[in-house]
């Protein structure tokens, strides 16, 4: 229980980088703050308990893993700003130690589909962020390529005809930016929507499967793009090569997921 509780206090922090990447607003900074912080202590007893419960350090399968990784990172989080006021980190961990906490709180069974038109309605929820997600991504895909083809040409002067209608490099790169916090957010409320799912649908047989893997690595390196954006004012060439890797991974993630259209018809 004290789990979940963190995990949804974490959940403020995640809204608070969201609305960093949308309106570039850090007002939700200090609430976040103090919700991640009790959210620690929780999550702090509920690794004791576990503890306490099992006779042994809670470190035997990958959900505790993964908890115990999030509270680490937290807490390091929460040193790093006491001592250095490092806000600008927090759009990286909060997210980060928010979707962790929530991968450790499903190892315990939670009730089944209430109904199968529930069921089918929240993988629908899913299918669609992922789809307006990745339509984000194909924005953001044909920004990064018009910026390097325009970069390319003022670079080597070699106007043509059909260059001139491409957009200033400013333009361009204000869209890549704007596509790419649209699609975190979106590519993030699937995650947290198809894990929940997966919990319901097959308990914690769902984490082993390597489409899983795959999904999760994806949205880190987007997570750490997102980052290197905002923290390290990545933009440019820079932005426009990363953003072009992310949406590569970002397919491989659709290929290894291919068989979610089975999933709405079976039995």
């Amino acid at each position: 229980m004290w789990l979940r509780v963190a995990a949804v206090l974490y959940a403020a922090g995640l809204v608070h980088a969201l609305a960093v990447l949308l309106r570039r607003s850090f007002e939700l900074f200090r609430p976040a703050m103090a919700a991640f912080t009790v959210g620690v202590v929780l999550h702090m007893v509920s690794i004791v308990e576990d503890g306490i419960h099992a006779g042994h350090f809670p470190l035997n399968n990958f959900y505790e893993s993964v908890s115990l990784c999030a509270f680490l990172i937290a807490v390091v989080f929460l040193v790093v700003y006491w001592r250095y006021e490092f806000a600008t980190l927090s759009v990286f961990l909060f997210p980060l130690v928010f979707v962790l906490t929530l991968l450790g709180a499903l190892e315990s069974p939670v009730a089944s589909w209430s109904s199968r038109a529930v069921r089918d309605a929240w993988l629908t929820v899913h299918v669609a962020l992922v789809l307006l997600g990745y339509a984000a991504l194909l924005v953001m895909t044909a920004a990064s390529l018009a910026y390097l083809i325009q970069e390319r040409h003022l670079k080597h002067k070699r106007p043509t005809a059909w260059f001139a209608r491409l957009p200033p490099l400013g333009t361009l790169d204000e869209l890549i930016s704007k596509s790419m916090a649209l699609g975190f957010v979106l590519i993030t409320l699937a995650v947290v929507a198809g894990s929940t799912w997966a919990s319901v649908e097959s308990g914690t047989r769902w984490i082993r499967e390597p489409k899983v893997v795959v999904a999760l690595f994806t949205w880190v390196f987007y997570l750490a793009m997102v980052f290197l954006r905002i923290n390290a004012g990545w933009r440019g060439r820079k932005a426009a090569l990363l953003a072009l890797t992310v949406v590569a991974c970002s397919a491989l993630t659709w290929v290894t997921h291919s068989g979610l259209r089975n999933l709405l018809t079976g039995p």
